[in-house]
């Protein structure tokens, strides 16, 4: 029972068109969409995939150091973390953007606690939604996003929920 549980998880993975990325050191891993392509931004991101045709769809991880004891509950709750995110990371003040927090949940995963939000961004020529999910784990803030614009949030909402609540840590 078991097998045919995975076997059918593995194809209706295939099916959505999402392919596997697990870390050089193996520490997490995560679904991206089929086509897209890693690239690299010196002083960006530490993982980026774009997709190849809708070059301005992307999908980003952010790992920044925080103490070995912090945990994600001590930052605040999620509408509080995704504020913060909002106003540090996604639409600091003089970038030009402004950026709406639209929805903030707190998600439980194989003991691991993870913030879900989702944000509405207006930039100078352009408006873009992104969906994130944040989480601590071993001295590590890590932020996993996916961003498109907005013309095309509805095609892609589904696929992104997906992309993004699949990031898991292997160890």
């Amino acid at each position: 029972m078991t097998l045919i549980i995975l076997t059918f998880t593995s194809i209706s993975v295939n099916a959505a068109g999402l392919n596997s990325y697990q870390s050089p050191d193996g520490k997490y891993a995560f679904l991206y969409p089929t086509g897209w392509v890693k690239t690299t931004v010196i002083g960006g991101p530490q993982v980026i995939f774009h997709d190849i045709i809708n070059s301005d769809e992307t999908i980003s991880l952010l790992i920044s150091d925080v103490t070995p004891e912090s945990k994600l509950e001590a930052l605040g709750d999620p509408t509080r973390v995704g504020e913060i995110l909002q106003k540090k990371v996604i639409a600091p003040e003089g970038s030009g953007r402004k950026a709406n927090l639209v929805e903030a949940r707190q998600r439980d995963v194989n003991g691991y606690n993870f913030y879900d939000l989702e944000y509405e961004i207006n930039l100078k020529d352009r408006k873009r939604h992104e969906l994130a999910t944040v989480i601590v784990n071993r001295g590590k803030l890590y932020t996993f996003a996916a961003s498109t614009n907005e013309g095309r949030w509805r095609k892609v909402k589904s696929l992104f929920e997906d992309v993004v609540t699949s990031f898991t840590f292997l160890v």
